[in-house]
């Protein structure tokens, strides 16, 4: 999923993701309610009309901005009280306001609120808060939801195997779809930890959780990531990764990562990828690409972001046909290395 905070993704329209052939897009609830209000969207007819997007969308409540707003919040029993980062104006964010936002939203999938925290951190600090977002959870069944809207819990517990694995137990226990949650996410990860540990705590999580509903690994965004987490039964996934590089001239390709802000694309007449049909690789060469990136020409970050999400579509629809016909190890073992480059990973 590319991740539209604010209902966008910065340069392209919706029709242009369309083209790309995204089947899916994530929107931030918080950012929203904020601006331009989760009520005045309602009333405006929702989030798919205004966007004019007709495909999915799964809205993340906000418990990120637990962590990564830490001057700007207090985390309580009741929810978080939180401080716009716009204009500082004060906000109180409980599981059930999370759902009431979502469903003004009218989003197709809505995420409970959970306390996320950056690692690493003590355990007893991990243990508590994987049990307040248990609790969370249990409150954000409740409310009424959107007609239609599915709701995923969160599993929680950092790097604490016992500790995730009661967690995603309990929210198991809560009940099938429609009476418990209809998915689930894997937070908690991808905030710090080694990559080992991000591994161990993900395949941990997906056998507690089960086959039976999918299983979204939350912020998973380089190929080689996407790939393996695959294998160890993740379904969905999202990352600001293929627009946020994209911006800064860095491009994924059939045959590897490319940085086409760098001096040796000057004079590259080659397309970005030979086996790529987007807009940039069908129409630009690698040279007016980098000539673009250098002058600060905004229809760079359009094209090589219409390029990247194009890539990723492509690599998650050739990941699901490998899954299909039963051979996801020789896929894996094909493309476990191409897109490290430069001893960065990718």
């Amino acid at each position: 999923m590319p991740v539209a905070t604010g209902g966008a993704i910065r340069g392209l329209t919706s029709g242009g993701v369309i083209a790309t052939g995204t089947r899916i897009l994530l929107s931030n609830a918080w950012h929203l309610m904020l601006q331009p209000g989760d009520e005045r969207i309602a009333t405006l007819g929702g989030l798919h009309r205004l966007m004019a997007w007709d495909r999915p969308i799964l809205t993340d409540s906000g418990g990120y901005q637990v962590a990564s707003l830490e001057n700007l919040r207090k985390v309580s029993e009741t929810g978080v009280h939180l401080r716009s980062y716009r204009d500082g104006s004060p906000h109180d964010l409980t599981p059930e306001r999370a759902i009431e936002i979502q469903r003004n939203l009218g989003s197709d999938i809505a995420m409970v609120l959970d306390e996320c925290l950056s690692l690493p951190a003590p355990p007893e600090e991990v243990e508590r808060a994987a049990a307040r977002s248990l609790r969370w959870a249990e409150r954000s069944l409740v409310p009424q939801r959107a007609p239609g809207q599915l709701l995923f819990g969160i599993v929680q517990g950092g790097t604490l195997a016992d500790v995730r694995r009661d967690n995603a137990r309990a929210l198991v226990s809560l009940g099938p779809p429609g009476e418990g949650f209809d998915g689930f996410g894997i937070g908690g990860l991808l905030m710090g930890e080694a990559g080992e540990d991000t591994r161990r705590m993900t395949a941990l999580s997906a056998e507690v959780l089960g086959e039976e509903r999918p299983r979204y690994l939350m912020g998973a965004g380089l190929p080689a990531d996407l790939i393996e987490s695959a294998g160890l039964g993740m379904d969905l996934f999202d990352s600001v990764i293929p627009t946020r590089l994209a911006r800064r001239g860095i491009v994924f390709t059939s045959t590897g990562r490319l940085n086409v802000s760098r001096a040796p694309y000057r004079d590259d007449v080659a397309p970005l990828d030979e086996e790529c049909e987007c807009l940039a690789c069908r129409d630009y060469c690698r040279a007016w690409l980098h000539h673009l990136l250098r002058a600060k020409e905004r229809i760079a970050a359009t094209l090589l972001s219409a390029h990247n999400l194009t890539f990723y579509a492509g690599l998650m629809a050739r990941l699901r046909e490998a899954i299909a016909a039963d051979c996801f190890s020789d896929f894996h073992e094909e493309n476990r290395h191409r897109w490290r480059s430069a001893g960065s990973p990718g």
